[in-house]
């Protein structure tokens, strides 16, 4: 269908403020490896388009910035995790001005900092605009010895946070052990260019999918620790746009037992939306094909057991990707389970009530390739709780409650 398609075959056999006074890191901080408790389990809390820095020019806007904050408390009052993952969209970069466009990050991160815990970041498309780039939001993540984000791919085009962090069991003191578990964190891009305009005094738009040279060493990497480790270690995947699967999936019909989510942004907007396959961006197509070298890798890679993303901020579900789609050319390998996680920030569009997913992996799962999941929200109620196992998708579960969020200072249509 796309020529794309075709390449992945050859690769399957890259204003300052100071920082706040606190900066503790546990034991599971960056100066150390990522470990397991010694009871056997790894938590994850995943945080989605927080969108701080909104309307920053009047009174709404900070205001909420402070409620985000306050959601983010919220939340790991309530929870444990051994990892924070900052899941893109961490600043709305459009109304970002220069000299201040980053100092947002101060703001998101101190309830981290304040409880000592570790996090790591993807970047999404409204962390790229013209004021502001995800190489300048790491510059500013890297005053935090508590922050993990980092860059494993330095080709042009292929954005910024594309890394991975392994897990060690709880007896590990270094990184000379078998990891338990690999974290995988691709850039799907997007947005616009730092500090470009075109001869017409326009931003100058940037693509909205995990590049091929991100494919390439994804592929690369994974085939250097199976042969490291005689191995396929189980593996999650965060990304902040959906891939085009998920969009086939959300058509296909989503069961509200068997996936148990809110579906309410249908479609989706999945990578290389508007996109011709040529390369142009010029509204005459509805989509390039250009995240196939993508979807192709991440249902190719053994162990690979999820891939958590958010961008639609009405959608909470996971779908397990086991077959061949309509009008679609990848055929997944291996099952991957293709998860949204709760908009977590009262920037961006809509009034659902904020939330966070939350992913525990446990040693006795990890060995099935399972993980469990679910979303805390900010009210405290749990909902969507599953296990990512074999039956996933035959399973039934309770139907996710469509709660919203009322503030009376909030403009829910920005």
């Amino acid at each position: 269908m796309f020529s794309t398609a075709l390449v992945i075959l050859t690769f399957v056999a890259s204003i300052d403020a100071k920082p706040l006074a606190k900066t503790y890191v546990n034991s599971t901080g960056s100066s150390g490896p990522l470990t397991f408790k010694s009871d056997g389990t790894f938590q994850i809390s995943i945080f989605e388009d927080l969108h701080f820095g909104e309307n920053a020019w009047d009174q709404w806007g900070p205001q909420q910035d402070v409620n985000s904050v306050k959601v983010i408390n919220e939340i790991l009052e309530a929870e444990s995790p051994g990892l924070v993952v900052l899941n893109g969209d961490l600043i709305t970069g459009e109304n970002g001005f220069l000299e201040n466009s980053t100092v947002y990050i101060d703001q998101i991160v101190s309830p981290l900092v304040n409880r000592g815990l570790t996090w790591a970041s993807t970047y999404g498309n409204h962390d790229y605009d013209y004021n502001i780039s995800g190489s300048t939001i790491l510059a500013r993540e890297k005053r935090w010895s508590n922050s993990r984000t980092t860059q494993m791919v330095f080709d042009e085009e292929a954005g910024t946070s594309n890394y991975y962090l392994p897990v060690y069991d709880s007896n590990c003191s270094d990184e000379n052990c078998t990891p338990e578990l690999i974290l995988w964190f691709f850039d799907s891009r997007g947005g616009f260019r730092y500090q470009r305009k075109d001869g017409s005094g326009n931003r100058v738009g940037q693509p909205d999918w995990v590049d091929f040279s991100v494919v390439n060493w994804f592929l690369q990497t994974n085939n250097e620790l199976v042969e490291k480790y005689s191995k396929a270690i189980p593996s999650l995947a965060f990304v902040h746009i959906p891939t085009y699967a998920s969009y086939v999936l959300q058509k296909e019909g989503i069961n509200p037992h068997a996936e148990p989510g809110i579906n309410d942004d249908y479609p989706l907007a999945p990578q290389a939306q508007g996109w011709c396959a040529d390369g142009r961006n010029d509204g005459t197509c509805e989509y390039g094909g250009q995240d196939i070298p993508f979807m192709q890798a991440i249902s190719a890679v053994p162990g690979l057991m999820a891939v958590f993303s958010g961008h639609d901020h009405g959608n909470t579900w996971c779908y397990k990707w086991d077959r061949l789609l309509p009008n679609m050319t990848v055929s997944p390998r291996n099952d991957v389970n293709l998860c949204f996680s709760q908009h977590s920030g009262y920037g961006g569009y809509g009034n659902w009530e904020r939330g966070a997913r939350q992913v525990l992996a446990t040693k006795s799962k990890l060995a099935r390739f399972e993980v469990d999941t679910w979303i805390r929200l900010e009210s405290g109620n749990v909902v969507g709780s599953v296990s990512l196992n074999s039956t996933y998708g035959k399973d039934l579960y309770p139907a996710t409650n469509n709660s919203k969020t009322y503030c009376p200072t909030c403009d829910y249509g920005s």
